[in-house]
């Protein structure tokens, strides 16, 4: 954790894909040979109720706790593969590259932060993303589930659960007590989003948040809602997904909507398995979405769009409001314009 954040809390999610027999969506893509899991937020929730998400939520001192060096590999990183130095111009994201030994713990922030999702995932699920021993796992393909041998019967494993939501340090004990240690090495660093200034609404809840993609052999065999945070679950391929949005059966808030949408690309499982394990030694900038107030609706700017500022307000301390007296339609006829000419 880094306690010197005023502005916002880091945060970790887990986009979750599991391989499926291919199937026709109801889309024009043509078949997908694998599923994301979705889980719908409660009503009451006080950050996008009723949502479709990933799994995931907030980072916690456990995550971080020095014990974990007990359990994991005493290699560099647990093992994790080092990412490539950016770019001339561009920087990763502070979410990553902050060293978090200053601040008090050992764990590297790519590790706890995998540590989140995986307990988060668990939390709110019910999916258990460990390996026997102190990993890494073999193999270089998606990751088998957890071996039906090394679970505890089902009453017991749903104690353990409701332990590790009243205490995510209990998660640590669960790991002990059955051998094994979270999948860091399963899970890809795929993308990172702060929550736009203009999104923190009066409570000012914002988040950076890691999100990181796991492709796992197939569907785990227990899925469940936590039926606290989370009241209904769903496993659908993207552009199931999106379609299900368009005729506004389900909502997504814009991150996960992007993201599902960044996802209609891979058709494949292997080939979203392969290139989710290559580009992640590259690394990942920061996503901060920055709303233009158009005279009949908003437009969301994302970094590499025409409008986006060239010095957004990270922090929201500068008080800067963006707005045009046009409406939508007429701003973006004259982006398209300027990219034609």
């Amino acid at each position: 954790m880094n306690p010197r954040l005023r502005h916002w809390r880091e945060a970790a999610t887990l986009l979750l894909a599991a391989g499926a027999p291919a199937r026709l969506p109801r889309s024009p893509l043509g078949p997908f040979d694998y599923e994301l899991l979705l889980l719908q937020r409660s009503p009451r929730s006080g950050f996008a109720p009723s949502a479709h998400v990933f799994p995931g939520g907030l980072v916690e001192a456990a995550d971080f706790s020095a014990d974990w060096l007990g359990l994991l590999p005493a290699s560099p990183q647990c093992g994790l593969g080092l990412v490539r130095p950016p770019p001339p111009g561009s920087c990763r994201a502070p979410l990553f590259a902050t060293d978090r030994e200053p601040l008090g713990s050992p764990l590297p922030g790519e590790v706890a932060f995998r540590i989140c999702a995986i307990r988060e995932t668990f939390e709110e699920a019910g999916i258990l993303l460990l390996v026997p021993g102190r990993g890494p796992a073999g193999g270089s393909g998606p990751a088998p589930p957890l071996p039906a041998e090394r679970l505890p019967p089902a009453a017991e494993l749903s104690e353990w659960r409701r332990r590790v939501q009243e205490d995510p340090a209990c998660f640590l004990q669960l790991c002990r007590h059955l051998g094994c240690v979270p999948n860091i090495w399963a899970l890809q660093e795929w993308s990172n989003w702060l929550t736009p200034v203009e999104r923190a609404g009066r409570g000012a809840r914002r988040y950076d948040t890691a999100f990181y993609l796991c492709c796992l052999e197939r569907r785990p065999p227990l899925t469940s809602q936590d039926d606290r945070e989370v009241t209904a679950f769903l496993w659908s391929s993207p552009p199931e997904a999106i379609e299900r949005f368009k005729s506004q059966e389900i909502w997504f808030p814009p991150p996960q909507f992007y993201e599902l949408c960044r996802l209609c690309n891979f058709s494949s499982f292997r080939e979203l398995h392969k290139f989710s394990s290559d580009r992640a030694l590259e690394g990942c900038e920061r996503w901060m979405p920055v709303m233009l107030t158009a005279s009949d609706g908003d437009i969301e700017l994302l970094p590499g769009d025409e409008l986006y500022p060239e010095d957004p307000d990270y922090t929201g301390e500068k008080k800067i409001i963006m707005s045009t007296d046009k409406k939508v339609e007429d701003v973006m006829k004259e982006v398209v314009l300027r990219d034609l000419s």
